[in-house]
């Protein structure tokens, strides 16, 4: 019974994306990259600088990067960070990305099995590392995809996707002051996979010869930090638990998945974002769109559009709108038996949220 109420809950949400909210001429192209520049995440600073990490499924060597206001980027923070890792500077591949309110720009160096996953924080105004917070066992698993991150400026938190194998999939809650981390949420519904195939253009998408079946992955928090929400990629619910409960250390796993609420209804996704009226934006993978989830928990299509291929990360921008990065993934190596068939062509697109990521800002 579970399964099939999981499969009506899909279709349901898969048909309501017949009409889109939105004019697609209300979805800008921001930049374009080329073959070098894949981007993966974007985060956005308080006075408006951007930065993106650069896909690890094209195996670029780059992996972080500006852009600059002429469209133009530049490698971030500069030529000895931005690359792979060599002699304790660069990143073995970073996905997650983003900018505390202090202009703390926070990469996620994933983990590997000769070595730990990072936080790395760098002070974009003064140009200065800030901090590094290592990610080692048990906090990491064998299986261990350090994956997207949220920035808890109120509680002085980060809270990471660790979009694990299987049961293994979990939240990693990260306190910045001490650099002490905690698992959560592990062996739960609430971030494992369903039981459904990621299709994209006719083709199911695998891993290993097997058929993707991902954990939670896109994770964010609303505007005013009391909620988070997230979800696994390869499902079709957005949750959200309190960060007061996050934080509580003495809540066993158990006592913290009681506090977990269904919030809506999603299709397969990568990012999310919480605007102020309680729409989460959902990057909508299979259908090439950008919905939203209402604050009714239901699902609509906002944007769908030829641009839309493989939307990916969202981050707010000093202007009121929200930026997303568009990688053709499906056309990557990673996932399509070894070739490259991303034409080497991918974007940063903009738009206004229904309503601004701050009520009253």
């Amino acid at each position: 019974m579970k399964k099939l109420l999981t499969v009506i809950a899909y279709s349901i949400a898969l048909l309501t994306t017949a009409t889109a909210l939105a004019d697609n001429s209300d979805l800008h192209t921001v930049a374009t990259f080329d073959a070098q520049h894949p981007p993966g995440n974007i985060a956005i600073t308080p006075s408006g600088r951007k930065f993106l990490s650069i896909h690890g499924f094209y195996g670029q060597k780059q992996k972080i990067m500006e852009l600059l206001a002429d469209g133009t980027t530049k490698p971030y923070p500069n030529e000895e960070w931005a690359y792979a890792y060599n002699n304790g500077k660069g990143f073995y591949g970073v996905l997650g990305i983003n900018v505390s309110a202090d202009g703390v720009l926070w990469m996620l160096d994933t983990s590997g099995p000769d070595h730990a996953g990072r936080l790395v924080g760098w002070n974009t105004t003064t140009e200065q590392l800030e901090k590094i917070i290592y990610l080692a066992k048990p906090t990491i698993t064998d299986t261990s995809f350090l994956n997207d991150l949220a920035v808890d400026n109120k509680n002085g938190y980060i809270y990471i996707a660790d979009t694990a194998q299987g049961s293994q999939a979990a939240i990693i809650a990260v306190n910045l002051k001490t650099g002490t981390a905690r698992r959560i949420l592990q062996d739960s519904h609430y971030t494992t996979a369903e039981n459904i195939d990621i299709v994209i253009e006719g083709r199911t998408m695998k891993i290993g010869g097997q058929a993707a079946r991902l954990g939670v992955n896109p994770i964010t928090l609303e505007p005013n930090e009391d909620w988070l929400y997230f979800g696994s990629m390869s499902g079709t619910s957005v949750y959200r638990v309190a960060t007061s409960a996050l934080i509580n250390e003495s809540l066993s796993n158990k006592e913290l998945e009681e506090k977990v609420q269904h919030y809506g209804t999603k299709p397969i996704s990568d990012g999310i974002i919480v605007d102020g009226g309680g729409n989460i934006y959902v990057t909508d993978i299979t259908n090439g769109a950008i919905g939203v989830v209402k604050p009714s928990g239901d699902y609509q299509v906002l944007f769908k559009d030829e641009r839309l291929v493989w939307p990916d990360g969202f981050s707010y921008g000093a202007d009121d709108k929200i930026y997303v990065t568009v990688n053709k993934l499906h056309r990557s190596p990673i996932l399509n038996k070894g070739k490259d068939d991303s034409q080497g062509q991918y974007s940063v697109l903009s738009f206004k949220p229904l309503v601004k990521g701050k009520v009253g800002r």
